[in-house]
């Protein structure tokens, strides 16, 4: 895995990409989330939902696309690993801490 980004610049939201970036998805896509959720707990209808899904759906991107300009080399060196290690966050700690630091969690 090379990047967490296409030649165009559009994250590809891949297993590895979303749970390295997931703790910077709980914070800055909180809102959006919990929309979605009561949504689905007041209405079971995948139909109903829809347009709170996909505000998630572009919060997460935004995000990735922001995380990925601000700090490339953190997060591809993050996301290779967890790659590689299967999402094994123990295993890829030190890319984490790095992440972390250049992309702080705000």
């Amino acid at each position: 895995m090379a990047s967490a980004v296409d030649a165009a610049g559009n994250p590809i939201p891949t297993s590895a990409v979303l749970m390295a970036s997931s703790k910077h998805i709980g914070i800055r896509c909180h809102s959006e989330n919990l929309e979605f959720l009561k949504c689905k707990k007041k209405d079971q209808n995948p139909e109903k939902c829809l347009d709170k899904g996909r505000d998630v759906t572009r919060c997460v991107l935004g995000l990735l696309k922001d995380l990925h300009q601000k700090c490339t080399k953190e997060m591809d060196e993050y996301v290779g690993c967890m790659y590689y290690h299967t999402n094994e966050f123990d295993l890829c700690r030190k890319e984490q801490q790095a992440f972390e630091q250049k992309c702080s969690l705000e």
